[in-house]
């Protein structure tokens, strides 16, 4: 298994990493929106359709971020889109997993298909425009997730259940402990800190979603970036929720000992809009 992962992970950032850095934002777009169509198709069989309808959902889901594309809403500003959307990740993400699994199923399943198509829509379009920005800027926002998924991972194991009895979420994903959650902030306040220094120390001419939120003042930066790093735990609680719902392990086998795209990137569906949001207020 861990063959497969590094087999995988080094394949990936083969094709990513060029993109990534490449002169303009053009070829790391296009390759996210490959990645968020199989994203699609995977949210297509976690909903029980047919193979073919979910080839039609990631199809559709190319027809959305190829539409927004040739609208030019990747390279401005779209305030009057973040907010709502992020205000809708905040009250829909707290709704389900209050509901839990058991509530997931009462939701329309065209409601539901319908919801994953958008989150996975404005996800790519969060990514695209972070892109347009800079590489600087879009890098704080992906390490700020992973930042926190690894502290956790590491508090959890080391100090779970030595200070809450009581479980993150119990009937959603066992595993995942408070002391995880508080160790994956933790982690986030020290990269907080760390890039917003970074950026003044380096004089880089994009400033990093840090940089740029401690200009409003360094109390807004570290409650901005305590709340990217919960609703990063809520994303991946939802997907988790899903999942289980559904009685799969992993959303797709596409990725070798990583699970599905949806099992990568389902703490960076929340935490994509919420950066572009919390960059425009």
């Amino acid at each position: 298994m861990l063959k497969q992962r590094i087999i995988t992970a080094i394949v990936l950032l083969a094709f990513l990493l060029p993109a990534l850095f490449y002169r303009s934002p053009e070829p790391f777009v296009a390759l996210a929106l490959l990645l968020i169509a199989a994203g699609a198709w995977e949210w297509g069989r976690l909903n029980g359709l047919g193979q073919p309808a979910s080839l039609l959902t990631g199809l559709g889901c190319v027809g959305l971020c190829a539409a927004s594309w040739a609208l030019g809403w990747p390279a401005r500003p779209l305030p009057q889109l973040w907010l709502p959307v992020g205000a809708a990740w905040v009250l829909l993400g707290a709704w389900l997993l209050r509901r839990g699994v058991p509530g997931w199923p009462g939701i329309a399943a065209p409601l539901r298909w319908a919801g994953g198509l958008l989150a996975l829509w404005l996800a790519w379009l969060a990514l695209a425009q972070a892109r347009y920005i800079g590489v600087n800027f879009l890098l704080s926002v992906l390490v700020l997730v992973w930042v926190a998924d690894i502290f956790a991972y590491f508090a959890g194991r080391a100090l779970g259940g030595r200070f809450s009895r009581v479980r993150l979420a119990p009937s959603i994903s066992p595993g995942k402990s408070w002391e995880g959650v508080w160790g994956g902030l933790a982690g986030v306040l020290v990269l907080a800190l760390a890039w917003r220094w970074a950026d003044a120390a380096w004089a880089l001419e994009v400033p990093s979603l840090y940089t740029r939120l401690g200009q409003k003042g360094l109390g807004l930066m570290l409650l901005a970036a305590l709340f990217m790093g919960a609703m990063s735990v809520v994303g991946d609680l939802v997907e988790s929720l899903i999942k289980r719902s559904a009685g799969v392990k992993d959303s797709s086998g596409l990725l070798p000992g990583h699970g599905g795209v949806l099992d990568r990137v389902d703490a960076l569906l929340p935490t994509l809009p919420l950066a572009m949001m919390l960059s425009t207020i």
